[in-house]
């Protein structure tokens, strides 16, 4: 379901579309072998760790687009002392998780942040890093088995997760992380959709990159991983039992068509996101679920050349919706089902 609730956000509309920069669209542990060759199909390497097909590949390409879209998120809370996160763990966590850390980037930054702390990241694929700081931790496991850690985390975060697990997975993983946290400790999650949004008409309704959005959602409701979390999280991490539950949407531009610096650099950022990423994102959905019935890898190169072709027109004002929640774990003097909520709004912040 899309939320087009936030309303428009005079920021990033500008009023001179010709002040474009010119190079705008330029491109810019000892593990088994089996696991590190991955499995190859249609071209993209895809992990063999989990006994399922993720949806999402394991290769250079994928890491550049994890690395974009990490960058996203620094730019636009780059207004923040911390932009890693908004848990209110102290100075001084002992212990911090990274869910599905892709090249490990949130996981180094947050350990040069806390060197007293150590900091895990886990994903299911090993991360081309050849350095990392001391106290930072990159595993190859799959978080849907049994967790081996003992020691209870002061946070526990997660960053574009969708389509990773279908409904029972996902609860699972909540209650997992629910049960590994310490008392008080906090679980953070941030998402953001595959819908392309525009506000004042400037993206044509027949244009292509109207229909992106929902052939993926079908192709991942067809496979059983709906591709909503974005919309989904708040009320699991409800249900899981966290308390103090807090929200921050976002809009994601893409391009650099904002008049805020700050937007027009995201914007930027997260066009050279989708150019590395659509492919990898859709590969895998399309030819297994696409429709009328599965694509080849030839009907996804064609489609995705089409995308990226009317990305680069910089007078579409065209966006992608994010949303960030963070909860807590309550102490056990607290009493069940008193909650916090606080949506924080963008203009607030």
């Amino acid at each position: 379901m899309v939320d087009e609730s936030i309303a428009p956000d005079p920021d990033l509309y500008s009023t001179q579309h010709s002040c474009y920069p010119d190079d705008w669209q330029s491109e810019t542990t000892s593990i088994g072998s089996s696991i590190y060759r991955g499995l190859m199909q249609n071209g993209r390497r895809y992990q063999t760790l989990s006994n399922k097909e993720y949806l999402i590949p394991s290769d250079d390409q994928m890491f550049e687009t994890y690395e974009a879209g990490h960058l996203v998120g620094l730019v636009l809370d780059s207004h923040r002392e911390n932009p890693l996160f908004r848990s209110p763990i102290g100075h001084k966590p002992k212990h911090i998780l990274d869910i599905g850390t892709g090249k490990g980037n949130w996981a180094i930054d947050v350990a040069d942040m806390f060197p007293e702390a150590t900091v895990r990241g886990v994903d299911l694929f090993p991360p081309p890093v050849t350095w990392m700081p001391p106290n930072c931790v990159l595993e190859v496991d799959d978080i849907l088995n049994e967790w081996t850690w003992r020691e209870p985390f002061d946070l526990i975060h997660m960053r574009i997760m969708i389509g990773s697990f279908d409904p029972t997975e996902w609860e699972r993983v909540y209650k997992t992380c629910y049960d590994h946290l310490r008392p008080g400790g906090w679980i953070e999650q941030i998402e953001a959709s595959p819908f392309i949004l525009c506000d004042d008409q400037s993206l044509p309704l027949d244009n292509v990159l109207r229909s992106w959005g929902p052939n993926v959602s079908g192709c991942g409701e067809r496979a059983g991983r709906h591709l909503d979390a974005i919309d989904t999280m708040k009320e699991s991490i409800r249900k899981a039992g966290f308390v103090e539950i807090h929200e921050q949407p976002y809009k994601w531009p893409i391009g650099p068509w904002a008049r805020d610096q700050k937007y027009k650099e995201a914007g930027t950022v997260n066009y050279q996101h989708w150019l590395s990423g659509m492919e990898g994102w859709s590969m895998w959905l399309l030819t297994k679920f696409g429709t009328p019935e599965p694509w080849t890898k030839d009907d996804v190169h064609v489609y995705v050349a089409k995308l990226r072709a009317e990305l680069k027109n910089p007078h579409f004002h065209i966006y992608q919706r994010a949303r960030r929640v963070w909860a807590r774990k309550p102490m056990p003097n607290e009493v069940p089902g008193k909650t916090v909520e606080k949506e924080i709004k963008v203009e607030d912040d």
